[in-house]
């Protein structure tokens, strides 16, 4: 690894810009990010998938690879990528630092505590929490309905028996945990413009409705300023390298399948005005990370994505049409056939938004070459060129191809990026679109819970905000076990919460829950 301080010089950032956390991460200051507002946009390129498979996608891999690519060919390029989550970084799931020869370093520091992010949101989430019991323990001059209060714990850590929990003392009611990635502060760093932003935004955060069914919002119990201070170095970039030497950017960390799944504003916006070539990745599929990313983050943050990548495996597309993991690695071309239809349903997605789009194959040495081109061929029926990466065993000389065929596309053709649906639409309009166009449901059904909640948004102004729906993310339906391309079904809305810090509407679709469980053959069993 190189100093980090030589790293931020290839950036063009000074000694002085930086704050170290040792020999290998820093964070980058309040003042340079001011300074370099002034700088011209680079490019910005998405990241995307198919639906998530149990062999993985490469997401990240790709995202680094690609990065890594185009130094190589002399193009200056960044990377820009969610903080891991110690949830699933001890779960089934692992580290979220990319793979073989296409990884950020220093590997386990980034996946561990890091600089001290996660940390920091889940105390100003617990505070507000205790604020909120501390104020019905001395007398609810706010009169909260204990039955109403919206904002619960935080802990990043898979451990469902926080799931629900009961408060025995004086304050007494039913509460629970949510993983510090799906808590609203997370999700309201991601989306603050600097500190005076997120002030404003904690200050609307609504903890709990009155008992005469007026919001209570965080500004009413004077505990902004302690979050705010909590948050105040959350707040800035972390920069750190890849395997290679290039830089990388890495900030904060919702989840793509209950929050919006992408990096902070200020790190994207940061990375665009640092380098020629920015690359970002959103969470899981299409249907959640990059319609979220598309239809929430660039809406609010003024950004226009120039180019989306979908990356797929042949292994994934298989299991799609029902290959198993026993035979996974086998050439078998009925199941491709069968699977490939969920490759299509990710580009139609990405294509609605009118942003030029590509599929990255993130190779296999198991891939077989039949199995190659007739992705490449169904590719052409959707007018997207197909191209392959073999960025995990071959670092940046395995995305040497890939990254030319980015800069071509992005030389040759133009984004005229908008989002999904118009904000005037109604809170059930704009679930319905999202539903039937994104994950092809025929149907929506909302719960009476569902119908209480978007009542309450409505009366209290809440209705022209964005939706970020909350779904498995191995299906585009919301039931896990449907694979592939699904028809006719039905999307069930139970719930609905308004996260007025950063700004959208959650709808909470099917049986996805806010905190996960450990598996029964977790991650944390690989560390001796």
């Amino acid at each position: 690894m190189e100093n980090i301080i030589d790293i931020a010089k290839k950036l063009n950032i000074s000694s002085d810009d930086i704050e170290c956390f040792g020999k290998y991460k820093a964070k980058i200051s309040r003042e340079c990010i001011d300074r370099v507002k002034a700088n011209n946009n680079g490019k910005l390129i998405l990241m995307t998938s198919i639906n998530p498979t149990p062999f993985g996608e490469g997401k990240t891999t790709q995202s680094i690879g690609l990065a890594m690519g185009l130094e190589r060919i002399g193009k200056k390029g960044i990377v820009v990528l969610r903080e891991p989550s110690l949830g699933p970084v001890f779960g089934i799931k692992g580290g979220a630092i990319g793979g073989g020869k296409a990884t950020v370093e220093p590997h386990e520091d980034i996946n561990m505590h890091f600089t001290g992010d996660f940390h920091a949101i889940t105390s100003a989430n617990n505070l507000l929490c205790a604020v909120v019991d501390n104020h019905i323990y001395y007398g609810n001059a706010l009169n909260i309905d204990k039955d109403k209060i919206y904002i619960k714990r935080a802990i990043d850590m898979n451990d469902r028996s926080l799931r629900d929990i009961t408060i025995n003392n004086k304050v007494g009611y039913n509460t629970g945990f949510e993983i510090t990635a799906a808590c609203e502060i997370m999700a309201t760093c991601c989306l603050a413009e600097d500190m005076d932003d997120l002030r404003e935004r904690l200050g609307n955060i609504m903890v709990a409705s009155s008992l005469d069914g007026k919001p209570v919002y965080a500004k009413d119990l004077d505990v902004v300023g302690a979050m705010a201070t909590l948050l105040k170095d959350a707040l800035k970039p972390n920069l750190v390298q890849t395997v290679e030497g290039t830089p990388c950017l890495i900030h904060l960390g919702p989840f793509a399948n209950i929050a919006h799944g992408c990096n902070s504003v200020i790190a994207t916006k940061l990375g665009l005005k640092l380098a020629d070539y920015c690359v970002v990745e959103a969470g899981f599929g299409s249907d959640l990370g990059a319609e979220k990313f598309m239809d929430i983050k660039c809406r609010k943050a003024s950004l226009k994505p120039d180019l989306s990548i979908i990356v797929a495996t042949t292994k994934a597309l298989k299991y799609n049409g029902g290959a198993t993991v026993d035979n996974i690695n086998q050439k078998n071309m009925e199941a491709l056939e069968n699977g490939i239809a969920n490759l299509g349903k990710h580009i139609e997605n990405m294509q609605k938004y009118s942003v030029p789009t590509m599929v990255c194959i993130n190779k296999y040495d198991t891939d077989d070459d039949e199995e190659i081109e007739y992705i490449r061929e169904y590719a052409k029926k959707y007018g997207v060129d197909v191209v392959l990466s073999d960025a995990y065993m071959k670092g940046s000389e395995g995305a040497e191809d890939f990254a030319n065929k980015v800069v071509e596309k992005l030389e040759t053709t133009q984004s005229h990026y908008m989002p999904l649906y118009s904000l005037d639409l109604s809170i059930e309009e704009k679930i319905n679109k999202i539903c039937k166009e994104i994950y092809g449901a025929k149907e929506v059904v909302f719960l009476d819970e569902a119908k209480e909640k978007i009542q309450i948004a409505n009366e209290n102004g809440y209705s022209n905000y964005p939706v970020c729906i909350a779904k498995t993310p191995a299906s585009l339906t919301d039931d896990a076990k449907v694979l592939g391309r699904p028809e006719g079904f039905t999307i069930t809305i139970r719930d609905i919460k308004i996260s007025a810090g950063p700004g959208f509407i959650v709808a909470y679709a099917g049986n996805i829950m806010t905190l996960p469980g450990l598996g029964r053959n977790s991650k944390y069993k690989e560390y001796k």
